[in-house]
C-alpha cells in the first residue's frame, strides 16, 4: 500500500487589531497556494477566553508567531527562505 505524505500544517498565532499579523497572514496565504500547506490562524486571546491560555502564555509577548507542524518557526516576520527550505523536507 502506498501512502502519501501529509500536508504540512502552518499556524499563525495572532491577536485582534494587529496589523503585522494581518500582513503576515496575507503573505502566508499566498505561500500556502504556492507551496501546498494548510494554513490556520489562531487568536491567542480568543483561545485563552475559551479556556486554552497556553498559547497566549507561551507566545503572547512576541506575536505574530508562525508554527510549522506545531513547532515555533519564526516570529514578528515570516522567515520565507527558511520556511521554503523546511517545507522542502519530506514529511512522514
Amino acid at each position: 500500500m502506498v501512502t502519501s505524505a501529509r500536508r504540512p500544517q502552518v499556524q499563525l498565532l495572532t491577536r485582534a487589531g494587529c496589523p503585522i499579523c494581518d500582513r503576515m497572514h496575507t503573505q502566508l496565504a499566498e505561500l500556502a497556494q504556492e507551496l501546498d500547506f494548510d494554513l490556520a490562524s489562531i487568536d491567542v486571546d480568543a483561545a485563552a477566553q475559551a479556556g486554552k491560555p497556553e498559547l497566549r502564555a507561551e507566545f503572547g509577548d512576541r506575536l505574530p508567531v508562525v508554527l510549522l507542524d506545531g513547532r515555533e518557526h519564526s516570529y514578528w516576520e515570516v522567515d520565507e527562505p527558511r520556511l521554503r527550505a523546511d517545507l522542502a523536507v519530506p514529511r512522514p
